[in-house]
C-alpha cells in the first residue's frame, strides 16, 4: 500500500523543493549506510574489478543509470510517495545478501563474492528507492533501475561456460569465413593450423569484454530509439550471434593476414587496439536492424491522420 501521496507539479518551486528534498535525503543515507557494513568486500571487488579488464565498465553503469533517472527527472518524481510494499520485497531480501556476502558462510571465493555482494547492493538500493519516491516514481525509473543488473559480474562457473561457448562460436565463425575466402587450414577442436601460423582460440580471444560492451551499447539504443518491448527484446538477442560473428572476424583477418602479410600481426597493434574496428563493425548490423525497426514501429499516413 502508498501513504502520503504527494503531486510535486502542483506544489509552488519551494514547496516542491522541500517535498522532494526530504524523500532524497533518506534514499542516499539508507543507500550509503550499508557500504560502510561491506566496506572490506566491496574493496575487495573493486580491486577485481581494475584487475579484471572483463568487467571495467562496471563503474560506468551506476553513471549511466543516474543519467536518466536525471534527464527524466520531471516524470519520474512528479508524484512522489511511499511504496512500502515493493521496498520491503527488495530491501529484505537484499539486507540479507549483504550480512551473507559480509560473513560468507560458504567461503566463496572473491568473484562470487563480489557477485553476491553486487546482486544485494542493487536490490537494496531499489528497494530503497521504491521505498522513498513511491510505487510511481518506481515504475518510471523502471530502466535505470534494472540497469544497475549490470553492475553484478558475471558469477562462476555460468562466465567460464559462457567464454567457453564464445570460444567455440568464434572459432566456428573463424573457420567459415576461412572457407568462403579460400584459406587452406587444419581444424582440432580451438587450434587452427594454417600456412605457416598455428593459432589457438584460447579465452582472451572469446570477446567476452566486447561482447559485453555491445549487449549494453543495444540495451542502451533499444531503450533511447524503440517503443515496442518484442522489438527490444528482438535487437538485443541479435546481440549473441553478431558477437560471435564479429570475433570469428577478427581472428579470421589477423590469422590471413599473418598468413599473406607478416606473422606480426598476430601479436601488433591491430590484434593489442584493434578491437574497437571490429566492435565499430560489429555495431553495424545491430543500427541497421534498429532503423528497420524504427521504421516499423513508425505508423503510416492512415493512423497519423487518425491520430
Amino acid at each position: 500500500m502508498e501513504t502520503i501521496v504527494k503531486n510535486i507539479d502542483s506544489a509552488s518551486p519551494a514547496v516542491r523543493n522541500r517535498e522532494a528534498l526530504y524523500p532524497a535525503i533518506g534514499f542516499l543515507v539508507v543507500c550509503a549506510v550499508p557500504i560502510v557494513f561491506v566496506w572490506s568486500p566491496l574493496s575487495s571487488l573493486s580491486a577485481l574489478v581494475f584487475k579484471n579488464d572483463t568487467f571495467a565498465y562496471i563503474p560506468l553503469i551506476p553513471m549511466v543509470s543516474l543519467y536518466f533517472v536525471f534527464i527524466e527527472r520531471k516524470s519520474i518524481f512528479s508524484m512522489i510517495s511511499y511504496g512500502w510494499q515493493i521496498g520491503s520485497a527488495l530491501i529484505v531480501p537484499g539486507t540479507i545478501g549483504l550480512v551473507l556476502a559480509r560473513s560468507n558462510p560458504w567461503h566463496l571465493g572473491a568473484h562470487n563474492q563480489g557477485s553476491l555482494l553486487m546482486f544485494a547492493l542493487v536490490l537494496l538500493w531499489t528497494g530503497t528507492f521504491a521505498l522513498f519516491f513511491g510505487n510511481q516514481s518506481f515504475r518510471k525509473a523502471s530502466f535505470p533501475l534494472l540497469f544497475l543488473l549490470f553492475m553484478i559480474p558475471i558469477p562462476e562457473p555460468l562466465l567460464s561456460r559462457t567464454v567457453f561457448l564464445l570460444q567455440q562460436g568464434s572459432a566456428k565463425s573463424a573457420e567459415w569465413i576461412f572457407g568462403l575466402f579460400g584459406v587452406p587450414y587444419l581444424r582440432q577442436g580451438l587450434e587452427f593450423n594454417l600456412p605457416g601460423v598455428s593459432i589457438f582460440v584460447a579465452e582472451e580471444c572469446s570477446g567476452i569484454r566486447s561482447s559485453l560492451a555491445l549487449l549494453i551499447t543495444t540495451v542502451l539504443a533499444s531503450h533511447l530509439f524503440l517503443r515496442k518491448a518484442w522489438n527490444k527484446i528482438l535487437l538485443c538477442i541479435v546481440v549473441v550471434p553478431m558477437a560471435i560473428l564479429k570475433n570469428g572476424l577478427r581472428i579470421a583477418t589477423l590469422s590471413t593476414l599473418a598468413v599473406y602479410v607478416n606473422p606480426g600481426f598476430l601479436t601488433g597493434r591491430l590484434h593489442r587496439q584493434g578491437g574497437i574496428v571490429f566492435f565499430l563493425m560489429g555495431l553495424i548490423p545491430i543500427g541497421l536492424l534498429l532503423l528497420l525497426l524504427q521504421k516499423v514501429e513508425k505508423p503510416g499516413p492512415a493512423v497519423a491522420k487518425n491520430s
